[in-house]
């Protein structure tokens, strides 16, 4: 059987990822909720915030896992949010930023609970870029998004010699301005490793341009929790 990544790596077919915020969610509305991820083109259920509550994560994940066979990713913000009874996290190190808590303190503190886990890991350089709008991951980890495109490339590709798996551009939670096509289309043709993109995409047409750019993972969050009629646009 394929990991996770192994999978993002060869699949001929978009990998479109749910994210979902556990201090966001309505637990009484789960079942609905995933009947709706089970029925769309999505491959994969994102769990994760800036901010989250002990434990809610874990609740969460015992929620949504017996309602679905889509693989659970942990988008952690932290130590607090990784949770064993997930499939994989996404290991990741803020490297827009320079915030060492972020780079690597948060990273050195989930050590105890990652040693003897069965979580498949995926070092991921998370890069943010603006969005137009001050996000939370700004407000928790007290970094700027990158705003100059061949700062964003360089950061991209120094991400993946230092050894990371994955790459995610992210525009932030409810950003006004996702990723644009040129800076999905530039960081892709430098590196390697594929390619995440987030923060911002409402709508269907918006999840073509970040594919056709280049982007082999496309996520989507907001746009649910705003409109859960989002989920006809996107039906298998």
């Amino acid at each position: 059987m394929k990991s996770i990544l192994q999978h993002i790596k060869t699949s001929e077919k978009r990998n479109l990822a749910v994210l979902v915020d556990p201090d966001k969610f309505n637990l009484e509305k789960t079942s609905q909720f995933i009947d709706k991820v089970n029925n769309s083109i999505a491959t994969h259920i994102f769990i994760g915030g800036s901010i989250v509550d002990e434990n809610a994560t874990e609740t969460l994940i015992s929620v949504i896992k017996p309602l679905t066979g889509l693989p659970i990713v942990l988008f952690p913000g932290d130590v607090i949010q990784v949770s064993e009874q997930a499939d994989a996290i996404l290991f990741l190190s803020l490297v827009s930023g320079r915030n060492p808590e972020y780079l690597i303190g948060q990273q050195v503190k989930s050590v105890s609970k990652l040693r003897n886990s069965n979580l498949e890991i995926i070092p991921t350089g998370y890069v943010l870029v603006d969005g137009k709008k001050e996000t939370s991951t700004q407000k928790v980890t007290n970094t700027e998004p990158l705003t100059k495109l061949q700062e964003i490339v360089d950061t991209a590709k120094a991400s993946e010699l230092l050894g990371m798996q994955l790459i995610y551009l992210e525009a932030g939670s409810g950003a006004k301005q996702a990723v644009s096509s040129e800076i999905i289309n530039a960081v892709k043709i430098e590196i390697k490793i594929p390619l995440i993109v987030g923060g911002g995409i409402r709508s269907k047409l918006a999840i073509e341009k970040a594919f056709n750019a280049g982007a082999n993972v496309v996520v989507i969050g907001t746009a649910f929790e705003e409109d859960e009629s989002f989920f006809e646009e996107i039906k298998r």
